[in-house]
C-alpha cells in the first residue's frame, strides 16, 4: 500500500481552551452532569426560554439558511446598521480562521496584542505569516502596552492585527478612542477586533460602531447568549470585507437551530438583559467574598477575572478533585494564575468552600501561595 502524501501545511498544536475535557473527566471518575465550570465564561443565567422554544421548532429535515438571512436581519436591528454589514459564522472562532483565510498570505506580518486567546496565532501559522506578539505583564497589572503596539504597528505595517477586547484572559480593554486612533493611523492594516466578552457588562470600547474600511468586529452569541452547545457568532464590518469573509465561508456552517435560537435570543432583549444583570451581580458577589477571604483577584472588564496562585495547574486539579473546573491559565504563559467565570451564587460558594478548604492543607496552601 502506498503511504499517504504528507501534508504541505504545518501541522499545529492543538490549542488548550477551557471547557471540560470528557476523557479527563471519565479517567478522574467525574460525571460530567455534576462538573461546576467556571472555566468557560458561559453566562449561567441564560439561555432564555425563547431561545430553547425556538430550537424545537427548527425544522430538521431541510437544510438551514447558507446566508442566515433573518439572524443576520436581527442582529442588523439591534446594531443599528443593515445586514450586508454582517456574517454569521460557527461560533466567532470561525469567523476568525475566516478572516485569516481571506487575508493572509505566506511571510505577511502579523501583529498580536497578548497574552490572549490562542487561536490568533494558529490561523497566521497555518497561513505562513509571520507572527509578533507584544504581551502585556503582571507587574503593570496586564496593562496592555498602547506605546510599544503603536510602535510595532508603524514598523511592521503588519496586514493583520489580532486586538481581544476585553481581553481575554487578562481582562484588560482599549478604549474605543485608541481603537478608533489606530484604525485610521495605519489604513493598510486589517484590525481584527474580538469582542466575544463586551456584552455581559457595562462597557465603553466597542468598536462595533466605527465604520472603518479596516476593521472586522466579531461578537459571540455563544457566551452571553448561553448558546455554547449551538455554537453561533458574527462579525460587522464594511460591506468588502464581509464579502471577502464570506468568499471563504463554508456553505451551511450555521445550523438551523442555532439560526432559530439567536434570533429569538436577540429579540427577547427584557429577558438577555435581566440575565445579565443577574450575572454581573454574581460576579461582584463572588469577587468580593474571594478578596474579603484573602485570595488575590485581579480587576477585570470582562465576565471573568484572574486569580494569582503559586501553581495554576495544581489549583486546577486540586480543585477538579471536588468537581469543580477552573481555567489553568499556564497555556497563556501565565503559570501563577488561574482564570474564573462566575455562575450562580450557590455555586459560588460551592467553589469559595472549596478554596477554603484546600488552605486547610499544607500542599492546598502551597498551591495557592498562601
Amino acid at each position: 500500500m502506498r503511504p499517504l502524501p504528507r501534508p504541505e501545511v504545518q501541522l499545529l498544536a492543538e490549542a488548550v481552551h477551557g471547557t471540560p475535557d470528557v476523557t479527563e473527566l471519565e479517567r478522574r471518575g467525574i460525571p460530567l452532569e455534576s462538573l461546576l465550570d467556571f472555566s468557560t465564561n458561559i453566562n449561567p443565567f441564560a439561555p432564555q426560554q425563547a431561545a430553547r422554544d425556538a430550537v424545537a421548532r427548527a425544522s430538521l429535515a431541510r437544510y438551514p439558511d447558507r446566508d442566515s438571512l433573518l439572524l443576520r436581519r436581527a442582529i442588523a436591528r439591534r446594531l443599528g446598521t443593515t445586514p450586508e454589514a454582517v456574517v454569521v459564522g460557527n461560533g466567532s472562532s470561525e469567523l476568525l480562521w475566516l478572516a485569516g483565510l481571506a487575508y493572509l498570505r505566506q511571510e505577511d506580518p502579523v501583529l498580536i496584542v497578548g497574552p490572549t486567546f490562542a487561536e490568533y496565532e494558529r490561523i497566521a501559522t497555518l497561513m505562513g505569516a509571520k507572527v509578533c506578539e507584544l504581551n502585556a505583564v503582571a507587574e503593570d497589572g496586564f496593562a496592555i502596552p498602547i506605546p510599544e503596539i503603536e510602535r510595532q504597528l508603524g514598523l511592521a505595517a503588519p496586514r493583520v492585527c489580532f486586538v481581544c477586547n476585553p481581553n481575554n484572559p487578562t481582562g484588560q480593554s482599549l478604549s474605543r478612542g485608541t481603537l478608533a486612533a489606530w484604525v485610521d493611523r495605519f489604513p493598510e492594516t486589517l484590525f481584527v477586533v474580538d469582542e466575544a466578552y463586551v456584552t455581559p457588562l457595562e462597557f465603553e470600547g466597542t468598536a462595533a460602531s466605527l465604520r472603518r474600511d479596516n476593521l472586522l468586529t466579531l461578537r459571540s452569541l455563544t457566551k452571553a447568549y448561553g448558546l455554547a452547545g449551538l455554537r453561533v457568532g458574527y462579525a460587522i464590518g464594511a460591506p468588502e470585507v464581509i464579502e471577502a469573509v464570506c468568499r471563504v465561508r463554508p456553505p451551511w456552517s450555521v445550523n438551523a437551530c442555532a439560526q432559530s435560537a439567536a434570533v429569538a435570543a436577540i429579540e427577547d432583549e427584557e429577558a438577555f438583559q435581566h440575565s445579565l444583570a443577574e450575572w454581573a451581580a454574581a460576579r461582584c458577589r463572588l469577587m468580593a467574598n474571594m478578596t474579603a477571604r484573602g485570595f488575590r483577584v485581579l480587576p477585570s472588564q470582562g465576565p471573568f477575572f484572574l486569580m494569582n496562585v503559586a501553581q495554576a495547574t495544581r489549583v486546577r486539579d486540586m480543585l477538579l478533585e471536588d468537581g469543580l473546573l477552573v481555567r489553568d491559565c499556564t497555556s497563556f504563559g501565565l503559570p501563577e494564575y488561574i482564570r474564573i467565570s462566575p455562575r450562580r451564587p450557590e455555586e459560588n460558594a460551592s467553589l469559595l468552600r472549596s478554596l477554603e478548604r484546600l488552605l486547610q492543607s499544607s500542599a492546598g496552601r502551597a498551591a495557592l501561595g498562601h
